[in-house]
């Protein structure tokens, strides 16, 4: 039986960030609620739903920046996104 995975430790954050979608266009506003090494929980100002399953996400507007995430689950206005 394979050992259990452990989750990476979470840092509450609070900070303001950006999703682009391919392409770098459409930048829309999120908030990070908490992040770890591995992802973090995001939060939007619209249903999640919409969400592709990947994304870009950047702590500034520049589309240049940032890590590509995969959106590994959508709750409401809430998602939770993997570092890739």
């Amino acid at each position: 039986m394979p050992p259990p995975k452990k989750r990476a430790a979470r840092k509450l954050l609070s900070q303001h960030a950006w999703i682009t979608l391919e392409g770098g266009f459409a930048a829309r506003h999120c908030l990070v609620q908490d992040i770890s090494s591995s992802g973090a929980k995001i939060t939007l100002d619209e249903d999640a739903s919409q969400l592709p399953g990947v994304i870009r996400l950047a702590f500034a507007r520049d589309a240049r920046t940032g890590r590509n995430c995969q959106v590994v689950w959508r709750r409401g206005k809430s998602a939770g996104i993997k570092f890739i």
